[in-house]
C-alpha cells in the first residue's frame, strides 16, 4: 500500500529549480503531484489537482507573478504556500506579506530547509485553522457519512486534524506504519476525499454546521 503523502504543488518558472526541487522531495514525506512554469499552469492545477502545499516563486516570469497566484489561492483554494525567493525589492516583499504565507525559502537552498519549511507550515496552517473550531465530535461525524469511521479510524482522524504526520501518529497509536496507512486509506474512502486537507476541510466545516 503506498504512503499517503503531503501533496505539493510547485510553481517556478526555472525549470532547473523546479526539478532540484522534485528531487529534494523524493523519497520524503511529500509528493510533488504537479509543476507550473506560468501562472495559467498553476491556476489550472490548483482548480484540477488536490493538493496539501504549494511552493511558489515569487518572481515568476509570467502575466500574473507569485504573489497574485497567493491572492488567488487565498481566496478560492485556502492552503498554505510557501515562497521561494532570491533578491526582491521592498515593495516587493511587502506585497508578499500581505498574503500571510506560511513561509519564505531564500534561494538558494538545500534539501533540510526545504523540509522544515514544508513540514512547519503544514503543521501551522493545521493548527491555525483548527484554533476556533470545536472538538471532533465522532457521533456528529458520522452522522454526516454513509460508511461510519470506527473509533480507531476516528482517533487517527484527529491525530490529523492536529497537523501529526505518519510518523508521529505510529509513535503516539504505538501501530507500525502500514497499519496507519490502512487506516488513513479508510478514513479517507469513508469521507470520500483524496488528501489531508481535504479530509481537514470537511471535518471542520461538518462541527461548524
Amino acid at each position: 500500500m503506498a504512503e499517503e503523502k503531503i501533496k505539493v504543488l510547485i510553481v517556478e518558472d526555472e525549470p532547473l529549480i523546479a526539478e532540484g526541487i522534485k528531487m529534494h522531495l523524493s523519497n520524503t514525506n511529500f509528493s510533488v503531484v504537479g509543476m507550473a512554469y506560468d501562472d495559467e499552469e498553476a491556476i489550472q492545477l490548483l482548480q484540477t489537482k488536490m493538493l496539501d502545499i504549494v511552493i511558489l516563486d515569487v518572481n515568476l516570469e509570467s502575466e500574473k507573478d507569485g504573489i497574485q497566484i497567493a491572492e488567488y489561492i487565498n481566496k478560492s483554494c485556502p492552503m498554505p504556500f510557501i515562497y521561494l525567493t532570491s533578491y526582491s525589492d521592498k515593495g516587493t516583499m511587502n506585497r508578499a506579506k500581505n498574503t500571510s504565507p506560511a513561509g519564505f525559502i531564500v534561494k538558494p537552498f538545500n534539501k533540510k530547509t526545504l523540509l522544515a519549511t514544508l513540514e512547519i507550515a503544514v503543521s501551522n496552517f493545521t493548527a491555525i485553522n483548527n484554533q476556533h473550531v470545536p472538538n471532533l465530535s465522532l457521533v456528529k461525524i458520522n452522522r454526516e457519512l454513509s460508511v461510519p469511521l470506527s473509533d480507531r479510524e476516528f482517533e487517527l482522524l484527529q491525530l490529523l486534524y492536529d497537523g501529526k504526520n505518519n510518523q508521529e501518529i505510529c509513535e503516539i497509536l504505538f501501530i507500525a506504519m502500514n497499519t496507519v496507512k490502512r487506516h488513513i486509506t479508510n478514513t479517507y474512502f469513508k469521507l470520500d476525499v483524496k488528501s489531508r486537507t481535504e479530509a481537514i476541510s470537511l471535518v471542520r466545516n461538518i462541527m461548524l454546521r
